[in-house]
């Protein structure tokens, strides 16, 4: 079964996280409801490819379990409608020139990919929550 949903917000890394790795009371109260909209599938969500890389290596270091191996789990969760995948592009790199007010450069590059595709962005971090431009949703 196949959702088409429209994505409605971009994800970083760490409510991804929680949200697949059964740590969903850490979510803001806000988060945790887009993320139970995309599983009932009324929504969708976009995973940025940093996001996405930055979950693999999480994987692979052991700090996050997945029920797939990691491949598997992001096509699985591709193909499902529930996350879309957001392509890393120059226009992203252009709009995280702009975001150097976040220091660290995978956060500058989730959140300028937020601002490319004009959705909000599920984080909870203070660095990016505080940057001029970029709509955030947690609590």
């Amino acid at each position: 079964m196949g959702f088409e949903e429209t994505p409605v917000a971009v994800t970083d890394t760490h409510a991804l996280i929680w949200a697949i790795d059964g740590k969903r009371k850490r979510l803001g109260k806000h988060a945790l409801r887009l993320f139970d909209r995309a599983d009932e599938g009324t929504c969708a969500i976009y995973i940025p490819a940093q996001a996405l890389a930055e979950l693999g290596e999480a994987c692979h270091s052991g700090r996050v379990m997945l029920a797939l191996p990691f491949e598997d789990w992001a096509r699985a969760a591709f193909a499902s409608g529930k996350y879309h995948e957001a392509e890393l592009t120059a226009e992203i790199v252009y709009a995280a020139q702009r975001l150097y007010s976040i220091p660290e450069r995978g956060d500058r590059l989730i959140a300028a990919t937020a601002v490319v595709l004009d959705l909000p962005l599920i984080t909870r971090d203070p660095e990016i929550q505080k940057a001029t431009g970029v709509e955030c949703i947690w609590s």
